[in-house]
């Protein structure tokens, strides 16, 4: 009986302090000190998309970016901001969770996906559905199964903590804080995040620290010639949108909730496969949890979708013919995609 009593007060208590962390005010400091910025095109990169005319990079809206990215004013109950499933240490994806969970604890739908190299992407989410940088974050705020929050309650929010009219001053020249001034501070942030100085990038520009070991060598090879039709160097995305066989029928509708199309049902953006060492799980909905799961499943688990790529179906088979050892050679070449560099940028973590 005393076993159980214990048991029962531990648990509480493990509630209690959860709910405690997550609906406290987040603790930034919101005096962090300026830094120079510049947004550089790493030399083995092609030009970005975004074009920054329309909101120039400055550091003090860079500055405002990363701190609006980590404060939780930004959701209703203040109880989880964007930093809350887009953590630093996990190339920004919300690691070990296949999705995410929102005010009140709501559940989504969808894995939260690594946040790099924003700039040279033409659509955001999973499906495409926001083809605007400045606009990728509005989602994020309104949506009620996840911020659950709107821009009028925000900008009051904001307007009443002293140290914001005064930093959007100087970022935008108006004290008056406005849904567009808060979307392109956390886009100023969030397109620094440049990924670019993983081992793999350091082979191809041959730099010091960018010799491949003889595994990860013939690994590149393969990975050349099974996965580079979808996963295009640099940015490792060709960035289109494709049914990769997950289910014999997608009960996510995928890009066709933008299109409309039935022949869209169960395509999805086509994801970076930079730091994917650090961005488990995997998939549009989490559903493997290791990258030996995502190799076997394009070996020997692609289902015939009526919308199966193309490229999963030929040579009379369906998915890519990979042995265990080719396997094993590939997942070591998409180690040399980790940035440490990235992950452990002190600009890019909690103020």
């Amino acid at each position: 009986m005393k076993k159980k009593i214990t048991i029962i007060f531990l648990l509480i208590n493990l509630i209690i302090g959860y709910f405690a962390f997550n609906l406290q005010p987040t603790k930034i400091d919101y005096n962090l000190s300026e830094e120079k910025v510049e947004f550089l095109v790493p030399n083995n990169f092609p030009k970005p998309i975004y074009d920054f005319k329309g909101n120039l990079l400055t550091p003090t809206g860079f500055k405002l970016g990363r701190l609006l990215f980590y404060d939780r004013q930004l959701s209703l109950d203040q109880s989880i901001s964007c930093g809350s499933c887009h953590q630093s240490s996990s190339a920004f994806s919300n690691f070990n969770r296949p999705v995410s969970r929102g005010v009140k604890g709501c559940a989504g739908n969808r894995n939260a996906p690594g946040l790099f190299n924003l700039a040279w992407q033409r659509g955001y989410m999973w499906d495409g559905r926001i083809d605007q940088f400045d606009l990728s974050s509005h989602n994020a705020i309104i949506n009620p199964c996840e911020m659950a929050n709107d821009f009028d309650h925000i900008s009051a929010r904001l307007q009443a903590i002293k140290v914001y009219p005064v930093l959007f001053k100087k970022a935008f020249g108006d004290s008056t804080i406005k849904s567009k001034y808060i979307l392109n501070a956390l886009t100023q942030f969030m397109a620094m995040l440049v990924s670019a100085n993983s081992k793999y990038d350091k082979y191809i520009r041959k730099e010091p620290g960018g010799n491949f070991n003889d595994e990860e060598q013939e690994g590149y090879i393969l990975f050349r010639q099974k996965c580079k039709s979808c996963h295009q160097e640099p940015l490792f995305t060709d960035r289109t949108y494709r049914n990769n066989g997950l289910d014999v029928r997608s009960l996510d509708k995928g890009r066709d909730s933008l299109t409309r199309t039935a022949t869209d049902v169960g395509k999805f953006r086509v994801p970076s496969l930079r730091n994917l060492e650090v961005t488990a799980p995997y998939m549009h909905d989490g559903r493997f949890a290791t990258l030996n799961e995502v190799l076997a499943h394009y070996d020997h688990g692609v289902q015939p979708n009526p919308n199966l790529d193309p490229e999963l179906k030929s040579n009379a088979r369906l998915g890519i013919s990979l042995s265990f050892k080719e396997q094993n050679k590939i997942l070591a070449f998409l180690k040399t995609l980790t940035d440490k560099n990235f992950i452990n940028d002190i600009r890019f973590q909690t103020p």
